[in-house]
């Protein structure tokens, strides 16, 4: 009997065609009219590989979010990926070159997309799915911190038994991600009194001053040994060099690896007081995505995963990374989450971004066999 991993291998060129299809379409992710653009391809490749449309979650400013359904029976997988990308229009080519396909958004995630389309695709083929239905959960702005599509994933997600993330593995170890760091930005603003810093300074009240204090606590808020991490990123303040700075503004991001951590830390950078006698100091902002902890239905998941691997007579690892993804969305949910099982490659956010082709029919069977899983308790 065929096994996926064989109908995958014969092939490879066909989903090969469709990663470079879904690169050219590109994304990013302000650009609406590009992004729906591209989601129009991507249903196009859904519709031809697996024959079905997509629910399109309309949005007024950013890309439409897709939802695609493939099934009926009663273990729920959902796969989640992103199709927009960092880069603006023809900001960098797409080039085949050595093995590697270097493009825009490649890694990040397309081709892990493309790879789970053909999953599932392999397991039609094979009768594979009778006791399964799949979701494609789709969002439009992974890449801005999922504003617009984080309720909606939530809600799409509901009843799954697990979700596979198709967000690239570790870089170079081909690792699957297990944990990911939680993550906050937050907007300081700081109010002075302007004064002219010759005539009269003592009238002043220094909103930079009291930025440099603010700073100094912020980053005092540090905790490596926990995998805290803060960091002012952006510092701006004053006018002209001869008065006496009267606003001040700092932008912070935090990343955390667990949700008593993001509690504790989140208060502490809300409970900025100032330093000095009549300086104001407002904060807003606050935790964007919860960390995707080790959860016991996770580690569940990750070792089904591990065996799906050894059938396939490799080997795979986890690991616990800084970044986060909208899986950290569903792991908070309690639903069993896997990250990291997309493409193999380099340079997610980088100007040599690429995904190794030789790769992609193994790093296909994976997400097959894994989907063929028993249900994860709950």
């Amino acid at each position: 009997m065929q096994t996926a991993y064989d109908y995958l291998q014969q092939n490879a060129t066909l989903i090969f065609d469709d990663i470079k299809r879904l690169v050219q379409a590109q994304s990013p992710s302000l650009n609406k009219e590009a992004t729906d653009l591209c989601g129009e391809t991507l249903q196009r490749i859904v519709f031809e590989r697996l024959g079905v449309t997509a629910q399109v979650c309309q949005q007024q400013t950013l890309g439409d979010h897709l939802l695609f359904c493939v099934g009926d029976g009663p273990q729920v997988t959902s796969i989640l990926g992103h199709f927009d990308t960092v880069w603006d229009i023809d900001e960098i080519p797409m080039l085949e070159k050595d093995g590697k396909l270097f493009g825009p958004g490649v890694l990040d995630m397309k081709a892990g997309l493309i790879q789970s389309i053909w999953a599932v695709r392999a397991l039609m083929h094979n009768g594979g799915l009778a006791q399964h239905s799949i979701r494609f959960i789709c969002p439009s702005d992974e890449e801005l911190g999922s504003p617009s599509s984080r309720r909606w994933i939530e809600q799409s997600a509901i009843g799954s038994s697990r979700v596979l993330v198709a967000e690239p593995a570790v870089v170079n170890t081909h690792e699957a991600k297990i944990g990911r760091k939680g993550s906050g930005r937050f907007e300081v603003r700081i109010t002075g009194r302007a004064a002219h810093a010759g005539n009269n300074p003592e009238e002043g009240i220094s909103a930079v001053q009291e930025m440099a204090h603010q700073i100094l606590y912020l980053h005092g808020l540090n905790a490596p040994e926990a995998g805290t991490t803060v960091n002012v990123g952006v510092a701006k303040g004053g006018s002209k060099i001869n008065v006496v700075a009267d606003e001040a503004v700092l932008g912070v991001d935090l990343r955390v690896t667990n949700t008593g951590e993001a509690a504790r830390v989140e208060a502490a950078i809300k409970a900025c007081k100032p330093h000095l006698a009549g300086a104001e100091v407002t904060v807003s902002g606050g935790m964007s995505r919860p960390p995707m902890e080790p959860t016991p239905q996770n580690l569940a998941l990750f070792h089904q995963a591990q065996q799906a691997a050894k059938r396939l007579g490799v080997r795979l690892e986890g690991k616990s990374v800084g970044g986060g993804s909208d899986g950290n969305f569903t792991s908070a949910l309690g639903i069993a989450t896997l990250d990291g099982l997309g493409a193999t490659g380099q340079g997610i956010h980088a100007r040599h971004e690429h995904i190794i082709i030789d790769d992609i029919p193994l790093r296909t069977a994976l997400l097959a066999e894994i989907i063929l899983g028993e249900k994860i308790a709950g």
